[in-house]
């Protein structure tokens, strides 16, 4: 069973960080995984995808063609990317306004919100929406996943990540209720 997950945003999300996470996590439970990544020539600010393919199988195609969940955390990563769902689940960020012309299953989740107010740090938005992207896809497990960020973030960051990732799975708790 082959499944895709397409992380986009902005430069500077973080979200290529989370998409090698998401791989590792998936590595650590003896499933195959790749992930690629692009983003614009900006350091920060410019279009930014991560796309990682998951597999108990071997992955004779390293990219997402069709995928089965769609991050978007900026209004333009969900119109760009969100059009092109013909199946699965879209999770955005609340801030993004959603659009009638996408049809595909969406899920509008508080991610931003919750890293600035919640955990008083943006910068763990990437990893809020990482918990909330694998518990709405049940992909890996929730300690897997936190071996993954350990092994991942930089030090000295482990438990703010940790408590971000809780958080995350907590909101997908939410949004899957």
């Amino acid at each position: 069973m082959r499944t895709e997950f397409r992380l986009s945003g902005s430069g500077g999300q973080g979200l290529l960080l989370a998409g090698i996470v998401l791989a590792e996590a998936a590595i650590l439970e003896d499933k195959n995984a790749v992930q690629t990544q692009s983003y614009g020539p900006e350091a920060r600010g410019g279009a930014s995808k991560a796309e990682v393919v998951i597999s108990a199988e071997d992955i004779d195609y390293p990219k997402a063609t069709d995928p089965d969940y769609l991050l978007a955390l900026t209004p333009e990563s969900y119109k760009t990317y969100g059009a092109l769902m013909g199946k699965g689940t879209i999770i955005v960020d609340a801030s993004v306004p959603l659009s009638a012309d996408i049809k595909a299953r969406t899920l509008s989740v508080p991610i931003l919100k919750t890293a600035s107010e919640d955990l008083g740090k943006k910068v763990v938005a990437n990893i809020v929406a990482l918990g909330v992207l694998a518990g709405v896809s049940g992909i890996v497990g929730e300690k897997t996943l936190e071996l993954a960020v350990k092994n991942r973030v930089p030090k000295g960051t482990e438990d703010l990540n940790i408590s971000a990732l809780r958080k995350g799975f907590e909101l997908a708790a939410r949004a899957n209720a």
